[in-house]
């Protein structure tokens, strides 16, 4: 029987449709390019221009949808990254154990200790920004979450009566890990993803707004947060609009996460 999707996720997906589809259409949605500047500096918003424009007579609102696609490439290529690093040593260190595991979880809870932002910090300065290596920043800093809870998750399953009987017919282990391990955490797998992926646009944007995220003139929400505190007491919107989009995403992701986790 076929179970029903929850509100949460109903409205995680609703959502997550309208934002990708600004994403995708961006050039035929946002009346202006995003790096397009004109005479009309710190504009109120009109018909021209539905939310003003900024410092620069750039189109906020324009700016905003294209970079619906900045932030989800981000947001996407961060969890990428942060499965294809944390789930093999979770699978590894879940399903072998021993000083294996007691070596790798050491590694995870290290990196679990630091505080996420500040680690990401570090790593950009090294690197440098760009949307390259904020992704792979973002990706690495969340890494260990996914490897903690593919662990725990391989913990369950290699205890199951079908893992036993395959082990009691001789199965390998490579056999096990394929055919009975990856495809029970899956599951767990895909709802961090979505979650991460909220994590990767919170905290990318936060980065911009100290000046260490996407690089200019791409359009990055936390960048225009940013550039828009400086006007608050005249252009409030500058800000807002972007800190809006910001908050709408995280909470889109988070929700698919969270409502996956929660399933049955």
């Amino acid at each position: 029987m076929t179970k029903k999707l929850s509100f949460r996720m109903i409205l995680g997906l609703v959502l997550l449709v309208i934002i990708t589809a600004a994403a995708l259409f961006a050039p035929w949605i946002a009346p202006f390019s995003p790096t397009q500047t004109t005479t009309a500096v710190l504009a109120e918003p009109s018909l021209e221009h539905f939310l003003g424009t900024d410092q620069l007579g750039r189109d906020v609102f324009s700016r905003i949808i294209w970079g619906t696609r900045v932030s989800l490439q981000v947001g996407a290529a961060a969890a990428v990254v942060a499965v294809l690093i944390g789930a093999p040593i979770g699978l590894i260190a879940g399903f072998f154990r021993g000083r294996i595991d007691f070596f790798l979880v050491q590694v995870i809870d290290i990196f679990i200790a630091l505080p996420g932002l500040v680690l990401a910090l570090i790593i950009t300065a090294m690197l440098g920004p760009s949307v390259v290596n904020l992704s792979i920043t973002l990706g690495v800093v969340t890494a260990p979450t996914v490897a903690r809870l593919v662990r725990g998750q391989v913990f369950v399953v290699r205890e199951t009566l079908f893992v036993e009987a395959a082990r009691a017919t001789g199965a390998s282990s490579s056999w096990i890990i394929r055919k009975h391990i990856m495809p029970n955490t899956m599951r767990v797998v895909w709802a961090q993803f979505a979650i991460n992926v909220s994590l990767a646009i919170f905290t990318s944007a936060s980065l911009s707004y100290l000046g260490l995220g996407v690089p200019p003139p791409n359009p990055d929400w936390g960048g225009m947060v940013r550039d828009g505190s400086m006007f608050l007491p005249i252009r409030p919107v500058l800000s807002l609009a972007p800190g809006f989009a910001v908050a709408l995403t995280v909470f889109t992701f988070y929700l698919i996460g969270s409502s996956m986790n929660d399933a049955d």
